[in-house]
């Protein structure tokens, strides 16, 4: 069973990790069944941590865990911080395959994103 967990950065302000549940939400229901289980998790600041998230997807019976970082920008949390997260549960859960997919805005696809954002506005 696959799983795939979205990690953010995490809020002091509820409604910007409401968005991010809402978006877990949205991934599950466009997955096309690549993952069973989708769960989210905050590197800092909300809950669950990047360690909850990944015990949550173990117990829903998770073989394989993808991490996708919901960041723009390669820096310290992505580079550093999230990859020692997330061995420290590999560590936990040593049966579990888990691997870190590219940061969002690594993606080729972004600069589309961003294009149709900006004909919205005119």
């Amino acid at each position: 069973m696959n799983a795939l967990l979205l990690v953010a950065h995490g809020s002091r302000r509820q409604a910007s990790n409401e968005e991010i549940r809402t978006l877990t939400e949205r991934l599950a229901d466009h997955s096309d069944h690549e993952f069973s289980i989708v769960e989210y998790a905050f590197l800092e600041i909300a809950e669950p941590s990047i360690a909850e998230g990944l015990s949550s997807c173990v117990a829903k019976g998770a073989k394989a865990v993808t991490v996708l970082p919901y960041f723009l920008s390669a820096g310290r949390h992505v580079a550093t911080d999230i990859p020692e997260e997330v061995q420290k549960s590999q560590i936990q859960h040593p049966d579990v395959k888990i691997k870190v997919a590219p940061y969002l805005g690594s993606a080729e696809e972004i600069s589309n994103i961003l294009v149709s954002l900006s004909k919205l506005a005119l």
